[in-house]
């Protein structure tokens, strides 16, 4: 019999790093040997695992073939073919061919666990008296596949240990039946059924308590997001709110280039509300923020709402002129885009204020000032911008 290379759980979520070993020299091997930090060095470290199991199995058999428990020959065989594909599963996981060859699922568990129940029921076969044993081994088989096998799957495994046990056992007793008599032949088929039926309901169930944990855990992150979302973004246009704005512009005032600051205020917007209603009120700022965010530098420029009828724009890099000149392209862009659906045509007009923060401490103080400037421009007669 030889030692099945057992196959190693998938890493489970949330860890990326086998223990950090200590000492410079020891760090130095386990780079070399399970590779760079990260879900690739546990799944290196998981495979080494197995292959230190079955060399320990292998000294089992060994053992057994000096009791004369089993025949060399055979038992040679199997052990080379278990140290084969053991040996080309970790060079294929140490060398990252694995995540090219199945993302989905880069610990390869499943091809593992098909070598590994070819491999038991090998060693069944060549086992002789103590064969009975090696059932045990497709139990460990399975189990190591709890922690990544869908239910599906997970029969899946099962099924396949079973026909191929069933096969070696039927086998074995038509070629041999003085080694492998029906009665003991039956006896061993009872307690693998017996033992395999459990192993993978349990798996099943286990798969299944993954899958809700899993959903439940999507559920959460989108419930954050949607949490984060409201917390940062104003619901109606979508645009960054009040509270965003000033993080944003606490950022931003650290860097040595320009900033401007720009205040505006749609004209007239109480008139439009008690005209046309307050859902016109509501298509008319999401109309204006869509325009303003078409019109301004996606990459770089700001534009949120500040609060009723009025938003805030951040201009990195850009002087007071300069953004009196960006302010003026979006005002004729609104000129020449009027709410859409109204009538009579309704054409929205707005009036700014531009101020340039100087730093951190002047965050204030700015808001202040393109404030004022604003008002400056409404009591010029609106539909203008006015600097600070």
């Amino acid at each position: 019999m030889s030692a099945p290379s057992l196959p190693p759980p998938s890493p489970p979520p949330g860890s990326s790093a086998a223990a950090p070993p200590s000492g410079p020299l020891t760090r130095t091997v386990a780079r070399w040997v399970l590779g760079p930090a990260g879900k690739q060095r546990v799944r290196v470290s998981q495979t080494l695992l197995s292959l230190g199991v079955f060399l320990l199995f292998a000294l089992i058999l060994q053992a057994a073939v000096l009791l004369g428990l089993a025949d060399e020959r055979a038992a040679g065989v199997l052990t080379a073919f278990s140290l084969s594909t053991a040996g080309g599963f970790l060079l294929l996981i140490r060398s990252g061919l694995n995540e090219a060859l199945h993302p989905p699922e880069p610990s390869l568990t499943l091809a593992q666990m098909v070598c590994a129940i070819v491999e038991v029921c090998g060693a069944y076969a060549v086992m002789g008296a103590a064969r009975g044993v090696v059932i045990v081994m497709l139990m460990v088989v399975l189990t190591f596949g709890m922690f990544v096998l869908r239910p599906g799957q997970a029969r899946a495994m099962a099924l396949l240990a079973a026909l191929l046990l069933a096969t070696v056992m039927v086998l074995g007793n038509r070629l041999d039946p003085e080694r492998h008599p029906s009665e003991v032949e039956i006896v061993h088929a009872a307690i693998a059924a017996l033992a395999l039926g459990s192993v993978s309901i349990l798996t099943i169930r286990f798969g299944r308590m993954r899958a809700r944990l899993s959903g439940q855990r999507e559920e959460l992150r989108q419930a954050l997001a949607r949490i984060h979302e409201m917390a940062t973004r104003d619901e109606l246009t979508g645009l960054p709110n009040r509270r965003t704005l000033r993080e944003m512009l606490e950022r931003r005032s650290v860097d040595a280039a320009p900033l401007a600051v720009v205040l505006i205020d749609l004209d007239h917007f109480k008139r439009i509300n008690d005209e046309h209603g307050h859902q016109i009120g509501d298509r008319a700022l999401c109309h204006f923020a869509r325009l303003a965010q078409e019109e301004l530098r996606g990459s770089t420029d700001i534009v949120g709402r500040w609060g009723g009828e009025e938003f805030l724009l951040l201009l990195p890099e850009t002087a007071s002129m300069s953004a009196r000149a960006c302010v003026d392209r979006l005002r004729q862009r609104l000129g020449r885009h009027p709410l859409p659906g109204v009538a009579p045509t309704l054409a929205l007009s707005f009036s700014a204020g531009v101020g340039d923060c100087r730093g951190p401490d002047d965050i204030e103080a700015v808001i202040e000032r393109a404030d004022q400037a604003m008002y400056r421009a409404k009591e010029a007669g609106r539909g203008r911008t006015e600097l600070e």
